[in-house]
């Protein structure tokens, strides 16, 4: 199983879009360079806020940039970084990964899985309508489906460019499903 990337972002102040980059350079156990999000401890803006020192686990957000082409054929307007992601991704099932799977991005990088994106109210402020397309909750079984991508860390540093092959490398078995992060 393989795909590849197709767009990197980086922002190094907090803002819900990302620049598109020419390359990220991924830092082992930290995130992206010079990106707001990398560090070893929460850097997510809300939860820094009541859980400072629990360890990162939301150092990379991927994205499956079929998304977008579904979210197209509803009506919105969605680039990749837009929502926030740092590597857009293409032919890679990312949502349905276990938990703990590695993706070798590049020549070099590798980052572990460690769940899925729980997206943020601030993206019906980006495009109205837009939360209830990539969260929901399904009537018959109560669970809630999220759909904005996953959260990883820095397993082995590198540098990601867009066209980068993506490998995957499932962990032994049995998988656990990716829960939110």
């Amino acid at each position: 199983m393989s795909g590849r990337v197709t767009t990197v972002s980086s922002n190094g102040t907090y803002s819900f879009s990302k620049p598109n980059r020419e390359s990220v350079t991924l830092v082992a156990g930290l995130g992206v360079e010079g990106d707001v999000h990398a560090g070893g401890t929460i850097r997510h803006q809300f939860r820094m806020t009541y859980e400072p020192d629990l360890p990162n686990l939301r150092q990379v957000h991927l994205m499956h940039e079929e998304l977008f082409d579904e979210l197209a054929l509803k009506g919105y307007d969605v680039a990749p970084g837009q929502l926030g992601e740092n590597i857009t991704t293409r032919d890679v099932d990312l949502l349905g990964l276990p938990t703990g799977a590695l993706l070798h991005l590049g020549d070099e990088a590798v980052v572990e899985v460690t769940g899925l994106r729980n997206p943020c109210a601030k993206i019906n402020d980006f495009r109205q309508g837009l939360l209830g397309e990539v969260f929901a909750l399904d009537p018959v079984s109560g669970d809630f489906t999220f759909r904005s991508g996953i959260m990883a860390v820095v397993r082995h540093g590198g540098t990601v460019r867009p066209r980068d092959a993506v490998g995957i490398e499932l962990p032994p078995g049995p998988h656990r499903p990716l829960e939110r992060v």
